[in-house]
């Protein structure tokens, strides 16, 4: 059976601190929204559905106790429609995309929701952190060290100088600008309301389009007081090839912390006719991977090349690719490792502009590809991301 996407919806990234536009929302109530969009653009009966899988980056507070049963129960779906918390770092919204279309392709279910959601205003990254940092047993097997370390070690074996990643980094801003300069997101977002339903946010608030070369250069490396901290050691105990850790990574070039949240409806062919719905394209293949846990940011290439595996594809046979632009390097070595050009790869900006609400990217930036597969008239698409702990996942799109 084969496994439709209908629709996505997202709502726009807000500053992730108290004085960004949707610290005031809890991440139930951004989920909510989103499930009430959906509902009414599509004047969908929402009996048809089976599931909603929401995820996040860290499932606890306000986030946790499995928030998508909440929010659909929230948003007055019907009480048929089941909900589930699912949890893998910064793939999470995608793989909840993949588990939805997984069930569909075994015949088990018709439709549901999958993506994700993360308020990084109200529930601060670390909160879930667990055995893999702070068990002292488990983090000296990993060799564990912070993300940031990982992509300035990536910097360093590959040999990306400080002006390499400012260029990406430049290049995010210019092209996110554009994309909101010619509208090309506005089919997905839904403005974010506040109680009374004024409107408190619709358009991604991260982004800075003024940025240049010489303000990202005044930019202080982030991740050095780490590293000198006993990081760097962690590091070159892992990799001795290494002589001197190159700190090159700083706020202007890695992925943004905000607030937001995303959904994609997946259905069989005979939901999309019960609805009334045209389907727009087929999920063709999805993929985990698990890669080395101490740079923790190189498994976008191997499990991409896994699912075009599965689905019986080459890397010259997909149109467009996104890769979440968790950190600059992290893009670059995917660029050179699956050899394919900057001009199709995150042509409509990344994280580094717009942001990264963890839980919620990977949802977001697969209904990005397809918006942009639609405008281009072109046929298929790879999402892709990296995620804390060395794991990876991908999928595979294609127009109908």
């Amino acid at each position: 059976m084969e496994a439709y996407i209908y629709d996505h919806v997202r709502t726009p990234r807000g500053k992730g601190r108290p004085d960004g536009a949707l610290h005031e929302v809890t991440s139930v109530e951004m989920a909510t929204q989103l499930l009430t969009a959906v509902r009414d653009r599509n004047a969908l009966d929402t009996a048809l559905l089976d599931d909603v899988i929401i995820g996040m980056a860290q499932p606890v507070g306000e986030q946790g106790g499995v928030l998508a049963r909440a929010a659909v129960l929230q948003a007055g779906y019907a009480e048929t429609v089941g909900g589930q918390q699912i949890h893998r770092f910064c793939a999470t919204g995608l793989d909840a995309v993949n588990l939805i279309a997984a069930q569909v392709h075994a015949g088990m279910i018709q439709a549901g929701l999958g993506g994700g959601v993360e308020s990084m205003s109200r529930t601060v990254m670390g909160y879930d952190s667990g055995a893999w940092t702070s068990d002292p047993q488990i983090a000296f097997t990993n060799h564990y060290a912070p993300q940031g370390i990982g992509a300035d070690m990536i910097a360093t074996l590959d040999g990306y100088s400080r002006e390499d990643v400012d260029a990406y980094a430049l290049e995010s801003q210019r092209r996110a600008a554009e994309s909101w300069q010619e509208g090309r997101f506005k089919g997905a977002i839904v403005p974010v309301k506040d109680r009374i339903g004024e409107v408190l946010l619709d358009h991604d608030e991260h982004m800075r389009p003024g940025t240049t070369m010489e303000s990202l250069a005044s930019l202080k490396a982030a991740f050095e007081g780490f590293g000198k901290a006993g990081f760097e050691a962690v590091a070159k105990a892992r990799y001795p090839e290494i002589e001197e850790l190159r700190y090159v990574h700083h706020g202007g070039n890695s992925s943004g912390i905000v607030d937001g949240a995303g959904l994609v409806l997946v259905g069989s062919k005979a939901f999309g006719e019960k609805a009334g719905l045209k389907p727009r394209a087929r999920i063709r293949a999805y993929a985990n991977i698990g890669s080395e846990p101490t740079i923790m940011l190189t498994a976008p290439a191997a499990v991409s090349e896994k699912a075009l595996r599965t689905a019986g594809m080459g890397k010259d046979d997909i149109d467009l690719y996104e890769l979440n632009e968790a950190f600059a390097s992290v893009v670059l070595r995917y660029m050179r490792a699956m050899d394919i050009p900057h001009d199709k790869i995150n042509v409509n900006g990344g994280a580094i502009a717009m942001g990264h609400p963890l839980g919620a990217t990977g949802a977001m930036i697969m209904g990005t590809v397809l918006d942009e597969l639609e405008r281009r008239d072109l046929n298929t698409g790879l999402i892709t991301l990296c995620a804390a702990n060395g794991l990876g996942t991908a999928a595979i799109i294609e127009r109908v």
